[in-house]
């Protein structure tokens, strides 16, 4: 009896688990689309496209093609006249007073932008702002009643594994609803901002700017993009996330335009053997490459810096901080703490707007000291001369080693060094001759180091890189 009743127990266990597994997945999402699909719309655009302005077909005079390319011409006579051409996309209404959340790229360049309401109503709607960074763009419709609207969800708290639905005008098909769940987050495609949420649920062409609903009916992500080898859904689709496109919103409504932080430094990420080199712990943090005149400058940062925290919150890499920043409010005073000289320093920065930033390169005054080229690290180098400086289009009085040849065989190679590159500083200290680079190696050997950093610059744009400088 005893083994009767464990057994009994254990079948009811598990039948109370299929329960609520089963529970866990909605039986339905009718209730929910019923919910919330007035407040999808569907986005015609219409933009007018100059006719035909190629070149006419030059016939010989009196040759048999004369008649047949003239009577072409008068067929296709109404070719040459301006056409409209249409687009359709979706979007979702995010107030009672007619505000509307799209793509950008639904209604670039159009002429007119016509919105269809679930119920049919169709207006006519004016464009209040866009930011091609995000993809996003808010707007507006003049209605006679308030309309119904959809709420932003925190896509913080979407997991992987959650269930999700996409709503609206896939191939121009109508208003359309399909589901599926959190594929992945923060995903990266292409921009600065990006922080796609990908999924599983069917997005296609129409699809665009169209909300992706949480099971509480709200808004986590405007479809945007879908990955496919011919255009279709094939179950990798992704959507901007809501913390990113309700901050674009904000702006937009308020502004008209995007106002984004600007710290005024160019970075790269930390590498381990970069982290080796200037003695970092982790490999973490924003690597500084250059700072050109603006905040980060006036508040005493300098190339070599690496940036492990800013405003309070730790610094995974050169993504996070440049969101980080592109979040923070235009003028705010800020802390930043970085790495210099083996150990933390903090800073109080005052952000600019990054949309207004002019980088301007700082120069180098230093005088030229010519020496035969060497071979170091397996590249052959050569202080800066006039011929060198004529030939690689250098700015004058610029200092440094030019790499002119490379070893294809060595680690330098691999680093991606070629010839023509700029190596200006080693260690974090300006080089003007290549006994100035063979000091730097000896140091960092006598400091137990295996590797040595350089700043490498090409057709301007700098990194850093780390090569190895263990005795063979």
């Amino acid at each position: 009896m005893v083994k009767a009743f464990w057994v009994g127990l254990l079948a009811g266990l598990l039948m109370l688990t299929q329960t609520l597994q089963a529970a866990a997945r909605p039986d339905s999402l009718a209730d929910l689309a019923s919910q919330i699909s007035d407040s999808v719309v569907n986005i015609t655009t219409t933009t007018v496209v100059a006719g035909n302005t190629g070149p006419n077909p030059i016939v010989p005079e009196g040759s048999p093609f004369e008649d047949f390319f003239r009577e072409f011409q008068d067929r296709n006579r109404d070719g040459d006249r301006p056409r409209r051409s249409s687009a359709l996309g979706s979007g979702f209404v995010i107030s009672e007073d007619g505000y509307i959340v799209t793509n950008n790229h639904v209604i670039e360049s159009a002429d007119e932008i016509v919105i269809e309401f679930f119920s049919g109503e169709e207006l006519e709607a004016t464009v209040i702002g866009t930011d091609p960074n995000t993809d996003i763009a808010l707007l507006k419709v003049e209605a006679d009643k308030p309309l119904p609207y959809v709420n932003f969800g925190d896509s913080d708290t979407a997991r992987v594994g959650d269930w999700v639905m996409a709503m609206g005008n896939p191939l121009g098909q109508g208003f359309s609803v399909s589901a599926g769940i959190v594929s992945a987050r923060n995903r990266a495609l292409s921009g600065s901002y990006d922080d796609y949420i990908q999924t599983d649920a069917a997005i296609n062409r129409g699809n665009s700017g169209g909300p992706l609903f949480n099971m509480d009916g709200n808004v986590v992500g405007v479809n945007t993009a879908i990955l496919s080898p011919n255009g279709g859904s094939i179950g990798i689709g992704f959507s901007m996330a809501s913390n990113v496109v309700s901050r674009v919103v904000d702006q937009l409504r308020e502004y008209g335009e995007t106002r984004r932080g600007w710290l005024g430094v160019r970075i790269q990420d930390v590498t381990d053997d970069v982290a080796e080199a200037m003695g970092l712990e982790k490999t973490k943090g924003a690597l500084v490459t250059d700072v050109p005149e603006g905040p980060a400058k006036e508040g005493g940062m300098l190339q070599g810096d690496v940036i492990t925290s800013f405003d309070n919150v730790e610094v995974a890499d050169t993504r996070a901080l440049v969101r980080q920043v592109g979040n923070t409010d235009v003028g705010k005073s800020v802390r930043v703490v970085v790495f210099r000289d083996g150990k933390t320093e903090t800073l109080k920065i005052t952000l600019g707007r990054r949309e207004e930033a002019e980088a301007i390169p700082a120069a180098q005054t230093q005088d030229t000291e010519p020496a035969a080229p060497k071979e170091m690290l397996g590249l052959s180098l050569s202080p800066v001369t006039d011929e060198l400086t004529e030939e690689l289009k250098l700015k004058p009085n610029t200092q440094g080693l030019v790499v002119l040849d490379v070893d294809e065989t060595t680690e330098a190679y691999e680093k991606g060094l070629r010839a023509g590159d700029l190596i200006a500083e080693a260690g974090q200290q300006k080089l003007t001759s290549v006994e100035d680079l063979e000091d730097r190696v000896g140091e960092a050997r006598d400091a137990g180091r295996k590797s040595l950093l350089l700043l490498v610059r090409r057709a301007g744009e700098p990194r850093f890189v780390a090569l190895s400088v263990k005795e063979d």
